[in-house]
């Protein structure tokens, strides 16, 4: 392996902040928050069936962004159950505490941590849940120490990830047109991306090198629904994806009309007049300590 080729999680998880703390995005999830709930209601059913809640279990959600799953986990295990709220972005956690304040929820706290370096005694939670996060840890591996350490004998992980691109029609009408205007150099090796564990067990390899039994993974295909005419819904999702930005910020003004014009024919065909209907593949995996 050369030098360039050699891992960086530092490097990584500064990119990874940049990207998510910057303020167009912050101020989009805080405009599509209804939105954003109501696409990934689904995803968020599928986690909770899998947690096997319980009430008065603590629960603990990473990467928990604009509150969801955790603030639906708050609901399932109240009244005596807590949900502890987290993310490596301060500004994401106000977002999340502003929607739990307008649903009127009491029992979560909400502290801002990394993900591989948890600030949480050993053995702390019944539960570790993490909605499409888990593909931006810089260093899995150390992640997954840390949510073993946190996670009581017993205790389960939850995760979603996304699924293959091509199987994505919410990708491949929107980053993949982009991408062939403005093609992408490939990942590092290692490096957080958003089909990071799209392939099949990886996931499960990184679970049982942490420790972690009784895994078990599968693909699932949800639905991923948008309202809003076809321009809104190229709207939410631009603003929404920071991984989308730079792409877009390469393309000169003639390829951006046309490289628009054709995310737009291609939302069209999943949209009934009222909603674009995205089929999502998801990456569903549980694992027990």
């Amino acid at each position: 392996m050369s030098p360039a080729d050699t891992p960086d999680p530092q490097r990584w998880r500064e990119a990874v902040r940049q990207e998510w703390e910057d303020a167009d995005v912050i101020a989009a999830w805080r405009k599509w928050a209804p939105q954003a709930r109501l696409a990934g209601h689904a995803a968020t059913q599928a986690m909770l069936e899998a947690a096997q809640l319980s009430p008065r279990m603590h629960v603990l959600d990473l990467a928990s962004g604009a509150g969801n799953p955790a603030l639906e986990l708050a609901e399932a295990v109240a009244p005596h159950g807590w949900v502890t709220v987290t993310d490596l972005i301060p500004q994401m956690l106000a977002i999340a505490q502003e929607n739990a304040q307008v649903r009127g929820l009491t029992n979560l706290s909400f502290c801002v941590a990394d993900p591989e370096a948890l600030p949480f005694p050993d053995q702390t939670f019944d539960v570790v849940t993490c909605r499409f996060g888990v593909m931006y840890f810089p260093d899995v591996g150390q992640a997954l120490q840390e949510i073993y350490r946190v996670l009581k004998s017993g205790g389960r992980v939850v995760f979603t990830a996304i699924g293959p691109f091509e199987q994505n029609p919410y990708f491949t009408t929107t980053m993949g047109v982009l991408m062939r205007y403005v093609p992408l150099p490939p990942s590092e090796p290692g490096a957080p991306h958003p089909f990071r564990f799209a392939q099949a067990g990886i996931l499960t390899s990184a679970l049982q090198t942490a420790g972690f039994q009784q895994i078990q993974e599968g693909y699932r295909t949800i639905p991923w629904p948008v309202p809003g005419t076809v321009e809104q819904v190229w709207d939410y999702i631009r603003e929404l994806a920071a991984p989308f930005r730079p792409l877009l910020a390469r393309l000169s003004p003639a390829e951006r009309v046309a490289a628009v014009s054709e995310v737009l024919a291609g939302i069209r065909r999943y949209h009934d007049g009222q909603q674009a209907n995205f089929p999502w593949v998801i990456v569903l995996v549980t694992a027990v300590r």
